[in-house]
């Protein structure tokens, strides 16, 4: 395990292309992904045109309205769904490949924990399906489950935990096979202020231990201002780049950043993008 050292690497505004600067890893990317979906009367352009790089232990956050295709570029990433134009890549390879080497992992809104298993048989789950095909991780599910800050709850059924919790525990079964890269659609939307304040820190906490390319999903401002080392914001009908803004804040952040004039300034800037969007 190690922390992330990237310094937010910067795009022109306005550019149609954010190529990253000469000598940052690349783990994902894109080039004019388009996606539509079909039905029988009508199609729908869900994204357009969206060129990106992401940096290798980056932390990125979307933000955007409704219908922009946040959730679906994460899809598009986890190679759940194809784009029906442009070449995108994960890992230096397709995203067929990283999924089937499981180096990807994903985190959504519901936990969707079973609720026969314990929290640390959820968490063990991948590694069972997988039926040794997985390769073992840096921690095991006991280890990752103390490093989301559930120890001591191994062995409570998901209705013996708060929603903080179980959002807790599929992070950890989404780390459990070891991924590079981690995706996260509104993980926390579902859950009260105070408990989505504190799993922000603690996400922070975990990112900059494992040193995972993040991808985060949100429609909070300040959630998407306090997480990230770069926000994409994406523009609705069709999904598109609107702008990347980075956050010049320090990396060791606590809740109390909020208040400072950068942090508002920066949510402030946020703000003004998202009413264009």
């Amino acid at each position: 395990m190690h922390a992330a050292t990237l310094n937010p690497p910067r795009a022109e505004r306005g550019s149609s292309h954010f190529a990253l600067p000469q000598g940052i890893d690349c783990a994902v990317s894109c080039r004019d992904i388009n996606v539509r979906f079909f039905t029988d009367r009508r199609s729908v352009t869900a994204i357009e045109g969206l060129s990106l790089d992401i940096a290798s232990g980056e932390f990125l956050t979307l933000l955007g309205p409704s219908g922009c295709g946040k959730s679906t570029f994460l899809r598009v990433v986890a190679d759940l769904v194809k784009p029906s134009r442009g070449s995108i890549n994960v890992l230096g390879s397709a995203p067929q490949a990283a999924r089937e080497r499981r180096d990807i992992g994903f985190v959504f809104q519901d936990a969707a924990l079973l609720p026969w298993r314990t929290a640390i048989e959820n968490v063990a789950l991948p590694l069972e399906v997988a039926n040794g095909r997985a390769r073992a991780g840096r921690a095991t599910p006991r280890e990752l489950l103390e490093l989301v800050g559930l120890k001591g709850r191994e062995d409570a059924f998901p209705h013996e935990m708060s929603g903080g919790m179980r959002q807790r525990v599929a992070i950890a079964r989404a780390l459990v096979c070891d991924p590079k890269v981690l995706l996260m659609d509104e993980p926390f939307g579902a859950l009260d202020e105070i408990t989505r304040d504190r799993l922000n820190e603690e996400l922070r906490r975990v990112w900059k231990e494992l040193g995972l390319t993040t991808l985060f999903v949100t429609h909070s401002i300040y959630e998407a201002a306090f997480l990230g080392q770069r926000v994409l914001m994406l523009a609705a009908n069709p999904g598109r780049v609107k702008e990347i803004i980075p956050v010049d804040l320090p990396e060791d952040r606590t809740l109390d950043i909020r208040e400072t004039r950068e942090f508002v300034e920066l949510t402030a800037r946020l703000r003004r993008v998202l009413e264009t969007c």
